[in-house]
């Protein structure tokens, strides 16, 4: 493709999307964000994504560029095939024809991608996961999700709900998770279940306390925090090794909140998971390097998927 052409890229969040203009060489040449305000309800939401695309088509023409295409990530269950976002209990989506609404507004072809696979496809063949082939990328904030890559293509499942790692049943005996069911991983590990837990175990002496805090707070040696961390990543380490069973990957990449917490996380966390192998061959765990652009990257390399143009990073 020719360099001034680009794709208009867009992660969907609750609270924020984080859009971009994209180059079919990963490089984002313009980023803006806007509000979602998903308590508004879906049709205003879908308003909202529209107008922010049609802006940033607008303004790619009006700097020279030419729009090709639009990808667009969402949370929640897509049926990226027929472009629907069927459920996101963060946007309110339920069965939205998002990719035909798309593609109606714009007049640009449009892919509609799961925010966690689309930043599991930038972190493998841009970020990373670079090189590795095959890579399991785990997105750990208030939940826990996944994003199985092999040579650059996520794994999507029969109804479009793969990665679901967080999902995993690691402790029987354990709190209950959202989704119904006791001791699944993101009720023990994710950033949310740490803060929760750590408050539920000092009592009424606390109030709201961060992952970050008790991150912090392990590391300076307070026990309460020491135990709440290691029960967390005996956890994550269980749901990783469970992982690694199942698709035999080069590279474990971890993104989200969690991540940020460095050697406090990945130091103990590398131990826990070599302890674990047996026959399996270790995979290397490394920290996500894209930041919060990997979903608008990925939306833009599931579009240019889409169209038949595979960017050639590796050979960069």
């Amino acid at each position: 493709m020719d360099a001034d052409r680009v794709v208009v890229a867009l992660d969907v969040g609750g609270t924020g999307m984080k859009c971009a203009l994209v180059r079919p060489d990963g490089v984002a040449v313009r980023t803006e964000r806007h509000p979602t305000d998903a308590t508004r309800g879906p049709d205003a939401v879908v308003d909202t994504i529209l107008d922010v695309a049609v802006g940033l088509a607008d303004k790619a023409r009006a700097d020279g560029l030419t729009p090709v295409a639009v990808g667009i990530a969402v949370p929640g269950i897509v049926d990226e095939a027929r472009g629907v976002a069927v459920w996101s209990a963060n946007v309110g989506f339920r069965d939205v024809p998002l990719r035909d609404l798309a593609v109606s507004r714009l007049g640009l072809p449009t892919a509609l991608g799961h925010d966690v696979r689309v930043g599991g496809l930038a972190e493998a063949r841009l970020g990373a996961g670079r090189g590795a082939g095959h890579v399991l990328f785990v997105a750990i904030g208030t939940g826990i999700a996944a994003a199985h890559v092999v040579d650059g293509a996520a794994a999507v499942g029969a109804h479009g709900a793969a990665g679901e790692i967080g999902h995993i049943m690691v402790r029987p005996d354990g709190p209950r998770c959202g989704c119904g069911r006791p001791g699944c991983l993101e009720a023990v590990a994710s950033a949310a279940a740490i803060g929760r837990r750590y408050a539920e175990l000092a009592g009424e002496t606390v109030g709201v306390v961060t992952t970050a805090e008790v991150a912090q707070r392990a590391a300076a040696g307070e026990p309460l925090a020491g135990r709440v961390w290691q029960e967390a990543v005996e956890a994550l380490a269980d749901g990783l090794a469970t992982g690694q069973a199942l698709f035999d990957v080069a590279t474990i990449v971890l993104g989200g909140g969690l991540a940020q917490a460095g050697d406090r996380l990945f130091d103990p966390l590398r131990a826990a998971l070599h302890e674990r192998m047996t026959f399996h061959r270790e995979p290397r765990l490394v920290a996500a390097a894209l930041g919060d652009e990997a979903g608008c990257l990925g939306a833009a390399l599931l579009a240019l998927d889409a169209l038949g143009v595979r960017d050639r990073q590796e050979k960069r």
